[in-house]
């Protein structure tokens, strides 16, 4: 049995594939094993695996399922103590997997660790150096379009981007996988929410480095589809994670948060797709809460502490960039 398994979701993708899988050809490391799950893509993805990369294994849906079943069906496929998930749209360094593989054998308390995610066509740019999550229900980059070279150093974060991190499977028994009725969207920052309250860390590992083109299977950075999905999930994320006491507590900062996006979508031309998301949020957050919130009123606390420094940090950047 290999010790990793990368596990890449696919859809529509064929474009980035042929980088993607030479540079896991590539890498210095070699005990592990890849995995393309493939959401009914057309564009003849999964026939071109087959004949360019045959040690790949093939999990192919007859449709779009979205990232989060795509990556669970992965996840269950593979029998590794660790998971790799890996974005189609990326390109791995050398030393990638072997990085984050020993980066998450360095943390015994590790959720996650996230490679450092640089711009594939500026890669002395920042990408995303770990997700961060504040009271004003804003998740966010770190670091997007800052100089990459300023994440050197291996440090906590508040959540890892799955479009290129590991995951300890021992600790996704605990956890649970990610949920499907997310989709697609602010799934990694939930999971990464969900094991935080039950005393996971989450970690930058920036000697793992990826190049990411970023909305390679949406196109783009804001469309109808991803304005009303994460809107609907931003809502989600509360209603899972937060006791009732905790959103309360943050209710001016999320309230402040939720009308500036209003006012924000609305200026871009998405005002309907932004409200048709949080009414979809809204309406499920009631089932959504009951299955959430197992952690210690401690861990809460310390969260919570860390949601008011990430609204500063957020404060501080003067556009709404996050993903």
């Amino acid at each position: 049995m290999s010790e990793v398994t990368v596990v890449i979701p696919n859809w529509n993708g064929m474009r980035f594939l042929p980088d993607c899988l030479s540079s896991l050809e590539a890498q210095t490391f070699r005990d592990f094993r890849v995995i393309l799950i493939d959401n009914g893509s057309t564009d003849g993805s999964c026939e071109y695996v087959r004949s360019a990369f045959p040690d790949v294994r093939i999990r192919r849906f007859g449709s779009n399922t979205g990232f989060c079943r795509a990556v669970n069906e992965g996840i269950r496929m593979s029998r590794s103590p660790y998971v790799i998930l890996l974005n189609n749209d990326t390109v791995c360094s050398p030393e990638a997997v072997g990085a984050l593989y020993e980066g998450i054998r360095r943390h015994p308390k590790a959720f996650s660790c996230q490679a450092l995610l640089v711009r594939a066509d500026a890669p002395e740019r920042t990408d995303d150096a770990g997700d961060l999550y504040c009271a004003l229900g804003w998740a966010f980059a770190r670091g997007r379009g800052l100089p990459a070279d300023r994440y050197a150093k291996e440090e906590k974060i508040f959540s890892a981007c799955a479009a290129g991190a590991i995951y300890r499977r021992s600790a996704l028994e605990k956890t649970g996988l990610f949920d499907e009725s997310h989709f697609a969207y602010l799934e990694d920052v939930d999971i990464g929410y969900r094991a935080r309250t039950l005393g996971f860390e989450n970690w930058l590992v920036p000697s793992a480095v990826v190049r990411h083109v970023g909305s390679g299977s949406s196109g783009s950075v804001h469309n109808a589809f991803k304005v009303e999905n994460s809107a609907r999930n931003s809502v989600l994320l509360i209603a899972k994670n937060m006791p009732v006491w905790q959103q309360i507590l943050n209710l001016p900062l999320l309230a402040a948060g939720f009308a500036c996006k209003i006012v924000y979508f609305a200026r871009k031309g998405f005002l309907g797709e932004y409200m048709r998301g949080l009414g979809a949020g809204i309406s499920r957050a009631p089932a959504a809460g009951r299955g959430g919130r197992r952690g210690k009123f401690k861990t809460y606390v310390r969260i919570q502490l860390e949601l008011w420094v990430n609204t500063a940090r957020r404060l501080q950047v003067s556009s709404l960039d996050q993903r």
